[in-house]
């Protein structure tokens, strides 16, 4: 294992080791350093696959394809400044997007004609995701509370050409009781720490990290989580996501959600066509969480892909 230890915060270090399987430890923590493949996904509502794949702009890059998402593929990492600059990519025809950041859609699963609502939205890439699934057929509220971030959502669905997506720039905690039991699905991917995200050559990444910080966005996480809640039907679906490995932010969250409205809610069982993951926690420190907690996946990070939380319930 390269020595992190210099780098990452020695405490966020420690508190991996007793959340990551030991065997799997020096591979996650080894991720910190990796300078990953970039990914993209072709947007269907605006070119054909086959199209961007033969565009000259692409041709020294070589895209392989990720085998377990159609019309995604990888690409060096030194290339990805070619996808940043190319047409393909201003023109809203390709979105370059972490692999695992797609995977909470694939979970929410959405249909053309739902209503779905997409809490703390910004920048859209799940957005996008989600009204390209659904052949932008439906309707999709999106809702982020930071102006920047707001306009961020704006411009990128307009490159990508979505119209089902209705945006709203105000407090997703306040949704829930204005909207109850309106949506058919919702996607809460939540604002975290971003412990996945930190990298040994960014000290920017994680020079923030404490455990108040931990605390700070596990507060705001548990009111959106009821927001969603209450804004999904009987009967709905509601993935809770984070790029958070800190057991404060995923299962303690949806543990608290659970007591909060029992017998209201089933954690359903996550099935991905990938190998690096592992169930959520039964346990951290002096906390017991119920036994469905292992239906949660945690996303481990390897060559290709960041560390992600994902949580599935259904609302009876």
């Amino acid at each position: 294992m390269k020595n992190t230890t210099n780098t990452l915060p020695p405490l966020f270090l420690e508190r991996l080791a007793s959340i990551i399987p030991s065997q799997h430890y020096d591979e996650v923590a080894n991720s910190f350093f990796l300078h990953r493949r970039a990914a993209f996904r072709i947007n269907t509502l605006k070119a054909f696959p086959q199209d961007v794949l033969a565009s000259p702009e692409l041709a020294s890059t070589k895209p392989e394809p990720l085998k377990w998402r159609p019309n995604a593929f990888t690409v060096p990492h030194q290339q990805k400044i070619i996808l940043s600059k190319s047409t393909l990519f201003s023109d809203g025809m390709i979105y370059i997007q972490n692999p695992s950041s797609m995977l909470p859609p694939i979970v929410l699963d959405p249909q053309p004609g739902d209503e779905i609502l997409d809490l703390t939205a910004a920048p859209g890439s799940k957005t996008c995701q989600i009204a390209e699934m659904m052949q932008d057929q439906g309707r999709i509220a999106a809702v982020e509370k930071s102006k920047p971030r707001f306009f961020k959502l704006l411009d990128n669905l307009k490159r990508q050409g979505v119209s089902c997506v209705v945006t709203y720039l105000k407090d997703g905690t306040l949704v829930g009781r204005q909207c109850p039991e309106r949506f058919d699905r919702v996607l809460l991917d939540a604002p975290c720490s971003s412990e996945a995200r930190f990298h040994c050559d960014n000290p920017d990444s994680f020079h923030y990290w404490n455990t108040n910080k931990i605390k700070e966005m596990a507060r705001w996480q548990y009111k959106l989580l009821v927001s969603a809640f209450l804004a999904l039907k009987k009967g709905g679906t509601l993935v809770y996501s984070t790029c958070s490995f800190a057991p404060e932010e995923n299962e303690t969250i949806v543990s608290k959600l659970l007591r909060k409205f029992p017998g209201e809610i089933t954690i359903l069982e996550i099935t991905l066509p990938i190998n690096n993951i592992q169930p959520g926690l039964l346990q951290w420190k002096n906390k017991s969480f119920p036994e469905e907690m292992t239906k949660c996946v945690r996303v481990l990070p390897n060559e290709i892909m960041t560390g992600f939380f994902i949580c599935h319930l259904k609302k009876h």
